[in-house]
């Protein structure tokens, strides 16, 4: 899958209150799924840097918001 960083870079700056939503009951923190997607724009989007924990993150709370 290629990564749209632009569309990344605007859930960051202009839709974190969809990030907030979608973490809200789930025991995870919003700065987690921030900070893996703060990794991802850093590294250009290659997804393969991604540990297992930050996998699932990117898998379930940013790719269905992008």
């Amino acid at each position: 899958m290629e990564l749209d960083l632009d569309a990344l870079k605007q859930l960051m700056t202009k839709r974190t209150a969809a990030i907030e939503e979608i973490v809200s009951g789930t025991g995870y923190l919003p700065k987690t799924v921030i900070g893996v997607a703060t990794f991802l724009l850093d590294h250009d989007g290659d997804l393969s840097l991604l540990t297992p924990k930050q996998q699932v993150t990117f898998e379930r709370f940013i790719k269905p918001l992008l």
